[in-house]
């Protein structure tokens, strides 16, 4: 069974984590496109922070750069769409509904600090606009304290 977990009377306000059960749970993405192992907290109708343990194991690193390993920035900015997916399937209510969140703009990227091997990149989106069937999110990836990645995004959400 999947873990979701909030507070003690289950409050659907409360904070949420989810193992990567429950991330594929929300998800459609699958190996070797998933790219958010877990969630550490998940505000339902405002932000999320997730977990993506980066890995030498990463099919992309045998490319991306010999020698000098780094993770492609789209391929950041595609883990921080994915958390703001989780984000979105949980506030807007669309688990099993057919409905999927799609990617329709990115704006205002900016690549701050490589990402390599053996990093635990920390996906943080917040909601800045929410409607029924298009949703704006504002994202960082951060290494500690040091931001990795920032981007603004739009998402649409459609029929499967």
């Amino acid at each position: 069974m999947s873990e979701v977990s909030g507070d003690a009377e289950g409050s659907p306000s409360a904070p949420l984590s989810m193992d990567i059960r429950g991330v594929m749970a929300a998800l459609p993405h699958r190996y070797p496109l998933l790219l958010v192992d877990r969630v550490v907290q998940l505000v339902v109708g405002e932000r999320i922070h997730a977990i993506k343990a980066v890995s030498m194991n990463e099919q992309f690193f045998q490319g991306h750069f010999p020698g000098r390993p780094i993770m492609p920035g789209v391929l950041q900015i595609e883990a921080l769409a994915q958390a703001a997916g989780v984000l979105a399937v949980e506030s807007l209510g669309l688990a099993g509904t057919g409905k999927l969140v799609y990617f329709m703009a990115i704006e205002e990227a900016k690549f701050r600090t490589p990402v390599e091997p053996g990093c635990l990149l920390d996906l943080h989106a917040e909601f800045t606009q929410k409607r029924a069937r298009v949703c704006k999110f504002s994202a960082r990836a951060m290494l500690g304290d040091k931001i990795a990645t920032e981007c603004s995004f739009t998402a649409m959400i459609a029929d499967s």
